[in-house]
């Protein structure tokens, strides 16, 4: 005599009443047999659509979760995918995590999240642990070596977002094309000396926006000079004030939009008139960087895009149809408010 259950009041007392329901329960319930649900839970279009639809119904009568770590022993896969982020409090990172999980949701992929905290070893020991149970993992802004990221490489899919490494999947913003808009913008309304008030010593990111920025502005033949920093908040945009008046600049670029803001109620305190008497730009367009008075300028990355991209790259890579050659750079747009405005002249 078979020791399956054959209706709902059969399903539940086999359950006790108390213990989560099983496929047993789904196959009695939806009057199949226990393989029939398996495969219906464990690749869809393997049974017709009529029988799929019961067997859905009948898992969402009975509130079944799959296991995923009982899945996962057959196939080696938990249908998980780790996102490590340098800070969890910055709103750029929003979009990103939205475009990622939007990306897994499709493919029945959970995201699990966490934090750097703007370190090397935090981040590397949060890669290890995600690294025994996630499928592959996204690394947003890291501030690991270009080694140490290819050494988690070769063990499960990694892919990076504002970064570039060989032979890792980069998610990598078109600096130069939002740069030059916005060197064009300060240059038309006057501005000769300009400032860059940079991210973080290990940021390959900040790196980057300054190579782009000094460029543009050699071809221009507007002067430019750093501000180091190293804390890309609000704080430290504040702390960097005092070296932002210092150097004469009448435009100022932040390494992000957080910076910008810090570095605009600071100076804002001081009396300093913005943008009469100086011009300020983040990066990055977060959610937020319109609150300010007057509304913070910004050249805006594709961070929901990159998200998106880096967990599509990795699903491709676990189906055996990833491809190695570098993405192209995604596009960055300059979005004009009220914090650039026309250089102060002397005399006036």
């Amino acid at each position: 005599m078979s020791d399956t259950p054959t209706s709902p009041l059969d399903a539940a007392k086999h359950r006790g009443g108390k213990s989560a329901p099983t496929i047993y329960d789904i196959a009695a319930l939806a009057e199949v047999n226990p393989s029939t649900v398996s495969r219906a839970l464990s690749k869809p279009g393997r049974v017709s659509a009529k029988t799929q639809k019961k067997i859905e119904d009948a898992a969402a009568q009975l509130n079944y979760r799959v296991n995923v770590f009982a899945r996962a022993l057959p196939t080696g896969r938990t249908n998980t995918i780790g996102l490590i982020v340098s800070d969890i409090t910055n709103p750029a990172y929003f979009d990103v995590i939205r475009g990622a999980e939007a990306a897994a949701s499709e493919r029945d992929y959970t995201l699990v999240l966490a934090e750097s905290a703007e370190s090397a070893e935090l981040e590397m020991r949060a890669a290890q642990r995600m690294l025994a149970t996630a499928d592959g993992i996204i690394l947003a802004s890291p501030r690991l070596s270009d080694d140490e990221i290819r050494l988690l490489a070769a063990d499960k899919p990694i892919a990076v977002i504002n970064r570039s490494v060989d032979g890792v999947h980069s998610l990598v913003a078109d600096t130069d094309a939002g740069v030059t808009d916005a060197v064009r913008h300060l240059a038309a309304l006057g501005h000769t000396s300009l400032a860059y008030v940079a991210g973080p010593e290990r940021s390959w990111m900040s790196a980057r926006r300054w190579e782009s920025i000094k460029a543009r502005c050699d071809w221009s033949s507007i002067e430019v000079t750093v501000v180091a920093s190293g804390v890309p908040t609000v704080d430290g945009g504040r702390r960097s004030a005092a070296a932002v008046r210092a150097s004469g600049a009448t435009g100022v670029f932040c390494y992000n939009d957080l910076m910008a803001i810090g570095l605009m109620q600071e100076l804002q305190l001081a009396g300093v008139r913005i943008p009469d008497e100086l011009s300020i730009l983040g990066f990055d367009n977060i959610f937020g960087s319109d609150f300010t008075t007057p509304p913070l300028s910004t050249i805006k990355s594709p961070l929901r895009q990159s998200g998106d991209s880096a967990v599509r790259r990795i699903l491709a890579d676990l189906d055996g149809v990833g491809d190695s050659a570098p993405l192209p750079p995604l596009s960055t747009e300059l979005v004009l408010r009220g914090s650039t405005g026309r250089a102060e002249r002397e005399g006036n």
